[in-house]
């Protein structure tokens, strides 16, 4: 049973966290989900919608999985360092530490891609580059894996980026059960992604 812990942030994006959570979710035996936030209570998405973090950074819990979203929110929490230390210090402890979208932003700018390679939504690519110099950023991947990290780039690709999690911790056998439960088309083609020949990236 692996512990995950959510992060979320003021302007979180709905679908970087709840899509992936849905897949992870399915598999009740495997996994456990918690919301997480600077402060416990409800935080709203950047489409309005709140969501309830049932842990604040200091209960100290340590998480098998981190899993950090994007969201416009993250060109705010860029600039905190306490944020930004936390992400350092529980990437450490976690044995897989997951992004999506903007979110590999944070994690860029807390060092923990240093010298990995990473991927990022296309449509903020050059903004997510700068958070992180030392990363070799990927132009066109739909999610990469180096390591115990794990990013996706924007908002769908993350449900891609969460089976292809599932089937490197119990096979890819279910990785599709669970995307069939879902009805979901899972991408398993790392390098899919049409949206960087969009954005001038490919």
């Amino acid at each position: 049973m692996r512990k995950i812990g959510a992060l979320i942030f003021p302007g979180f994006e709905l679908l970087d966290v709840f899509g992936p959570m849905e897949m992870f979710g399915l598999l009740e035996g495997d996994f456990t989900l918690e919301l997480l936030a600077e402060s416990a209570g409800p935080v709203a998405s950047n489409q309005g919608l709140k969501a309830f973090a049932e842990k604040s950074l200091d209960d100290g819990t340590n998480y098998d999985i981190l899993f950090v979203p994007g969201g416009a929110g993250t060109r705010h929490e860029i600039g905190s360092t306490r944020l930004l230390d936390w992400i350092a210090r529980r990437s450490e402890t976690a044995e897989f530490t997951l992004s999506v979208c903007t979110g590999s932003a944070l994690l860029a700018k807390a060092g923990v891609l240093d010298n990995r390679r990473a991927t990022t939504n296309k449509a903020a690519f050059s903004w997510v580059c700068e958070q992180g110099p030392r990363v070799e950023w990927v132009p066109q991947a739909r999610w990469v894996e180096d390591g115990p990290f794990l990013t996706s780039s924007g908002v769908s690709a993350g449900m891609d980026m969460a089976l292809g999690a599932v089937a490197l911790m119990h096979g890819e056998d279910v990785a599709e059960k669970v995307s069939i439960w879902c009805e979901y088309t899972w991408h398993k083609d790392k390098a899919h992604d049409p949206f960087a020949r969009i954005h001038g990236l490919a």
